[in-house]
């Protein structure tokens, strides 16, 4: 894109730009919600190991942005995080910490990270909100993870504190939509759900899911999250997190949301609930009280909608999805 006169432009990096959050601010960008002074970069593992420091700083000379959008990260659910705390601890640790020095050391103006809503103490009263993020120890389940997003915020504050650098976080909560890890194993509730009940078609089986179906979550459609990254990058000038997330209102079960599923691609079989298998945390309402004051009009788009239109996508795409 060229300079627009009065404007100077931006340049903005995109870490883990072809994942789930990364696909839908590239979408969101492309359908309009972009602006002529920007110019967008996505790039992925394939371009830089983010875990390598060297790796990463050649990233940031050879594009040299003014601004960063950081999502890369080792993500899966729970059963992976159970498995594999010290990895999730380790990759995240070195990934956040390159990519943020990198932004510093190359002059980068600001920094927006992902967070994730796990990060809260396990023990705690609802809803939690973004001052409550280091009062006590997160869910033994995925300490890992948790831990590495936490030092984030204490980075971005150390950097503010020390050299003045405008870099912050936000705090989301369940993100779902197309590009997402539709893997059962290791991926997340929603998609692993949407690709269970796909199978459960084909094969004219039950749909088994794991749990009891009663622990409640908040589930934000991916395209609602990447238009709110645009106006965190744009106009939010707080070092403090902020939590994006629906009301406390709109949260839903386990089983609801594999109703909707069930209901949005048309599956006729046996609903079961295995409960043998581990529920994690029962709920962890966040707060979107934060939000709300900065923008007390944004629409988001209704659950069962965004299930539907994510249940599509990955019926249209099932040969090239993630799973």
């Amino acid at each position: 894109m060229t300079e627009v006169a009065g404007l100077v432009p931006k340049r903005i990096l995109v870490t883990g730009g072809t994942g789930l959050v990364g696909k839908a601010i590239e979408k969101v960008v492309a359908d309009g919600e972009g602006r002529p002074d920007e110019e967008w970069i996505f790039v992925s593992s394939r371009d830089a190991d983010l875990t390598n420091a060297a790796e990463t700083k050649a990233l940031f000379e050879q594009h040299k942005p003014t601004h960063v959008i950081h999502l890369a990260a080792m993500v899966g659910g729970l059963f992976k995080n159970i498995r594999y705390n010290l990895d999730f601890w380790r990759r995240n640790i070195h990934m956040n910490d390159n990519v943020l020095h990198s932004a510093y050391e190359t002059g980068v103006q600001k920094v927006v990270s992902c967070l994730s809503t796990c990060i809260f103490p396990d023990k705690t009263t609802y809803p939690i909100d973004e001052t409550m993020i280091h009062n006590g120890p997160p869910h033994s389940s995925n300490f890992g993870y948790s831990y590495a997003k936490r030092m984030i915020d204490i980075q971005n504050r150390g950097y503010f504190e020390q050299h003045g650098c405008r870099f912050t976080a936000v705090i989301p909560t369940n993100v779902f939509g197309p590009h997402d890890n539709f893997n059962i194993e290791d991926g997340h509730v929603l998609p692993g759900l949407i690709h269970k009940v796909y199978l459960a078609k084909q094969t004219g089986s039950a749909l088994t899911v794991w749990g009891t179906g009663k622990p409640r979550r908040q589930f934000i459609y991916s395209l609602d999250l990447a238009r709110l990254f645009l106006w965190v990058l744009r106009e939010y000038d707080e070092v403090e997190p902020i939590i994006l997330s629906v009301g406390e209102e709109d949260e839903v079960s386990i089983r609801e949301a594999a109703e909707a599923i069930v209901e949005a691609m048309d599956f006729r079989g046996e609903l079961v609930f295995d409960t043998t298998k581990a529920d994690g945390q029962f709920k962890k309402t966040a707060s979107n009280a934060k939000l709300r004051r900065y923008l007390p009009g944004f629409q988001f788009t209704p659950f069962r909608q965004a299930v539907k239109e994510t249940c599509t996508w990955f019926s249209t795409n099932y040969a090239n999805a993630r799973k």
